[in-house]
């Protein structure tokens, strides 16, 4: 079949590249010139395992086209797919700017029946609005609009594209619903087909539940610090019940990225709207920013004070196996060390370049044993499998203190205490 994506963010990105893999003609557009020419040079401006790979595959075969001409997208596509932005506004709901330009656009010139797809996070009833847009500039040509929420995990998106747990489609005709069946014939998982409506909810509350999961747990470990309690051992011991589930149950500095704060304030907004009051979400919101402030609170306990000490950051972006450092934690930690009077240096293993223009305070160094050289503590924002297999031995030797703040919980406490260092973990 022939697709358009429009939008080559994390999102557009891999959407267009997968949708080619499994053999479909695709057509990744965006207005960013640089972008489109990095991505026809055969270089990716994201770091996504795996996606590389696939992208010089796909391309080399003819199925899969980047380009800034819209028109060229739309007129040569049968299904087009909605992968644009929508960043937070100040009073947290979405904006839904680049989402009605692209609707226009589409609506501008299809010259034939269009099935026109939502993929990028956007607040319910979207989809009428897409619907009345498209009438608005254009009564001649026949379409539908259909929902299909992405589920994509930063570091792990190719695999959860091409082995999803669900896939989830909201659709409005029973042209619309075999389209959509046909684009995903080639992969093998559940797909859940409902109303737009539907579609459109599932994608915020999926995201609310899971942010909900990490406020929890941090909170436990909150308890868990207080009555002498381990938080690790508490996750596992809950996490063993099929109701409950052990993933997203990792106490540490909290939630970060695009995905959990946009949406979550967006869903709260959302809710307001209709008159509800989503209590629940805000304490999510609440404790995650508590999670953030007690771990400096954590470093300021273990040094006295802050002030001309020198900190080494492990880990900057919001997970591992990306370069996304939207909303992550670090920045914040940082920031309020910096402001404390602190000397941070930094490394993660993928992000030094976006880093280099969100923290131009921090040295930013070549390897972690750079960082830890003469620093009175290092801090562990990230769970980077490199952190968990080096010389800790040898880091231990290049430090002026050996205290370890470890944010993630990704160390074994005891080993680090018999290699001699101060381990501060959370929640234990």
């Amino acid at each position: 079949m022939n697709l358009s994506v429009i939008g080559t963010g994390y999102v557009g990105l891999t959407t267009g590249a997968c949708l080619a893999k499994i053999g479909h003609n695709v057509i990744c557009v965006d207005n960013d010139y640089d972008k489109i020419k990095i991505l026809n040079n055969g270089e990716l401006p994201i770091y996504e395992p795996g996606l590389k790979e696939i992208i010089a595959e796909t391309t080399g075969a003819g199925r899969l086209f980047f380009t800034t001409d819209t028109k060229i997208a739309i007129e040569k596509s049968d299904v087009c797919f909605i992968a644009v932005g929508t960043p937070p506004l100040e009073t947290g709901e979405p904006d839904l700017t680049f989402v009605e330009t692209v609707v226009r656009e589409i609506a501008k010139w299809m010259n034939n029946y269009r099935l026109i797809v939502e993929k990028s996070t956007v607040p319910v009833q979207t989809a009428k609005w897409i619907r009345k847009t498209i009438e608005r500039y254009n009564n001649r040509t026949e379409f539908d609009v259909a929902c299909n929420p992405e589920f994509l995990r930063e570091g792990s998106a190719v695999q959860d594209f091409l082995n999803p747990d669900r896939i989830v489609i909201g659709v409005e005709s029973q042209k619309a619903r075999n389209l959509m069946l046909e684009i995903y014939a080639p992969i093998k998982a559940p797909i859940i087909v409902t109303d737009l409506t539907s579609a459109e909810l599932i994608k915020h509350a999926s995201n609310a539940f899971l942010a909900m999961k990490i406020s929890f747990i941090n909170a436990i470990s909150f308890i868990c610090e207080a009555t002498g309690a381990d938080v690790c051992e508490v996750a596992n011991g809950i996490g063993m019940d099929k109701r409950i589930g052990r993933t997203f149950l990792n106490a540490g500095i909290g939630y970060g990225g695009f995905c959990f704060p946009k949406d979550l304030r967006a869903f709260i907004r959302i809710a307001e709207e209709i008159g509800y009051d989503f209590r629940l979400l805000r304490e999510v919101e609440r404790i995650n920013e508590e999670a953030k402030t007690r771990f400096i609170r954590k470093i300021r306990n273990a040094l006295w004070n802050i002030r001309d000490k020198t900190i080494g950051i492990l880990g900057l972006s919001f997970k591992p196996n990306t370069d996304d450092m939207r909303f992550a934690p670090s920045i914040d930690i940082i920031n309020c060390l910096l402001a404390e009077g602190a000397i941070v240096r930094a490394y993660d293993p993928q992000s030094m370049e976006k880093a280099k223009k969100i923290l131009p305070d921090v040295e930013l160094c070549p390897d972690p044993f750079a960082v830890a050289n003469n620093a009175d503590l290092l801090a562990i924002l990230t769970e980077w499998d490199e952190f968990r297999e080096l010389d800790w031995q040898k880091i231990k030797t290049t430090m002026r203190l050996p205290i370890i703040a470890d944010g993630r919980n990704m160390l074994n406490r005891e080993q680090m205490e018999k290699l001699g260092f101060i381990y501060i973990g959370v929640g234990r």
